[in-house]
């Protein structure tokens, strides 16, 4: 059976169209029954409206205290089935009482390569600080910010002339083929955690073929369809 999920959403929701494009090519075996956003304006709103997905906009400013606004999301998310929650662009940190309610069921996608460069501004801190290598991390969320175990990472070249835009967009390329992966894995319940570490369970799966050339690392290795 598809795993319900959720998305949550503050901006263009790029991510959520490549999971959903993922799902559409059955390549994921989950459904998303709601996306919420924090941000009226955000155009992850239009993309689930496209694709005929209930979406409601949760604005945080209405909320005396995150505890209250953490409940609301956590009602809206809860009433709609989902039994796991992906954020895909969510600026806001979720607390306690949400992040408990589903324990090693909530991924995240952070623009470098973690634990270095957490935070709000992954790629444009990266680009200042000179790095060689850069990339993106997929985690489980736990109470810390960008702090959960880690499930797949890539990384990319990075060079001195890279503007913090040039970077993110090039880490942005491997965003939209290593979250929907890690979605996937989760689906299909071959992640196992330990303590910091993620186990991924063997499958059948045959890889996805790595162009000759390429200027990337992915591990754990992508499957095909990603």
């Amino acid at each position: 059976m598809p795993l319900p999920l959720a998305v949550l959403v503050s901006g263009s929701g790029s991510n959520l169209q490549s999971i959903l494009d993922r799902i559409q090519s059955g390549a994921v075996d989950a459904r998303v029954v709601l996306v919420v956003s924090n941000c009226p304006g955000a155009y992850g709103l239009t993309r689930a409206a496209e694709r005929g997905i209930p979406a409601r906009v949760i604005p945080h400013a209405l909320f005396s205290s995150r505890d209250e606004y953490d409940q609301a999301l956590l009602d809206a998310v809860t009433a709609a089935g989902a039994r796991a929650v992906i954020l895909a662009g969510f600026m806001r940190i979720l607390g306690p009482r949400f992040v408990r309610s589903f324990p090693q069921r909530i991924l995240n996608i952070h623009p470098a390569l973690l634990p270095s460069f957490a935070g709000t501004h992954g790629a444009g801190e990266a680009a200042a600080y000179g790095v060689k290598i850069s990339g993106c991390t997929v985690h489980f969320v736990d109470e810390e910010m960008d702090h959960g175990a880690v499930v797949i990472q890539a990384a990319v070249p990075a060079g001195a002339e890279d503007s913090a835009e040039d970077l993110a967009a090039r880490i942005l390329a491997l965003e939209h083929r290593i979250y929907p992966q890690a979605v996937a894995w989760l689906a299909a319940g071959r992640l196992r955690v330990a303590g910091r570490k993620v186990h991924l369970a063997p499958a059948s799966a045959a890889l996805a073929e790595v162009p000759p050339g390429a200027s990337y690392l992915v591990n754990p290795p992508l499957e095909q369809g990603f």
